[in-house]
């Protein structure tokens, strides 16, 4: 981790599809971003969407971590959304070369920029279907993370996992790449992931089949107050999650699915469990929000977390 996260706290943004959808009142279809990048107004979009948060990590002075907008474009998600093989290497390759150009806007400000390319489960976010072994996880998923990396991102990230054994494979194609990669669980209300594992043996089931490759974990998808009980407890694993994205709702995931509004939650609460998290999570550097987040509650998550800014070493 100390390789890929320089000194300071890292910035990053909120629920870039919830914010679309219902903010901005953009149709995406299957919760796919990815096809914002294929005209020139959903280029202009994303383009402002980030520059919102970039904004905001230079006025606390604090790194950033962009994430390209791929979290759907695997697969069987391009498949659902009619693109082929090919066009999904293309398009997962654009949108690095996308990011580089907003990041090229940021170079002389202060602060380190990562670019990550975003990975997705292959399922559904919020429950496991097909559960695939390690070695099929990682045949799936090569395809994308290959165009990633061919792309020239710092790392790749999969979030949303709900199963271990899509986290292993996703790991193994990218220590085969040397590729630095984070891997996030979402937990449900009770702390434990979909399929019922808990953090802990998820976190160690990944780090002994990948003899510790994964630079940092995360969680994601999740309300504090879903997990903050289970991080109470002792042990190695818990110096190995380095990132929060957490939901602004404290809604379960059955609920959010059913819901056909958004519900953005309280910032200051969600900014208040942060703050818990942090006193949980000794080796906590990175944050930003997931579904139902936006600038809003990545502001008051700042302001609670980096009250006296300026907190960079020059």
């Amino acid at each position: 981790m100390e390789q890929l996260l320089l000194n300071g706290p890292y910035l990053t943004d909120g629920g870039m599809e919830t914010t679309f959808i219902f903010h901005d009142g953009i149709e995406l279809n299957h919760f796919a971003s990815f096809e914002l990048l294929l005209d020139s107004e959903g280029r202009w979009r994303l383009r402002e969407y980030f520059r919102q948060y970039l904004d905001l990590a230079v006025e606390y002075q604090c790194n950033f971590i962009l994430e390209t907008p791929t979290w759907r474009t695997n697969p069987d998600w391009c498949y659902k959304l009619g693109y082929s093989v090919e066009e999904l290497r293309k398009i997962n390759f654009d949108a690095v070369q996308f990011l580089k150009e907003v990041k090229s806007e940021y170079e002389s400000r202060p602060g380190h920029i990562l670019i990550s390319g975003c990975i997705g489960p292959r399922g559904d976010g919020y429950q496991p279907e097909k559960i695939m072994s390690a070695s099929e996880a990682a045949k799936y998923h090569t395809t994308q993370i290959e165009a990633l990396t061919d792309a020239g991102v710092d790392l790749v990230s999969a979030y949303t996992l709900n199963y271990s054994e899509e986290a292993m494979g996703i790991a193994q194609v990218a220590k085969r790449l040397q590729i630095p990669v984070v891997i996030s669980f979402t937990l449900e209300t009770d702390g434990q992931l979909p399929n019922r594992e808990t953090l802990r043996d998820a976190i160690e089931k990944v780090d002994e089949y990948t003899d510790l490759y994964v630079s940092y974990y995360m969680i994601n998808c999740a309300h504090p107050e879903h997990f903050k009980k289970v991080l109470k407890s002792e042990g190695k694993w818990k110096s190995r999650i380095a990132a929060i994205r957490a939901n602004a709702s404290t809604k379960s995931h059955a609920e959010l699915d059913a819901s056909e509004t958004l519900d953005t939650g309280d910032c200051n609460h969600l900014a208040e469990g942060y703050s818990e998290l942090k006193q949980l999570l000794p080796g906590l550097r990175v944050v930003g929000g997931c579904c139902g987040t936006d600038l809003s509650h990545i502001k008051a998550i700042a302001d609670k977390l980096f009250e006296n800014k300026k907190i960079l070493q020059p």
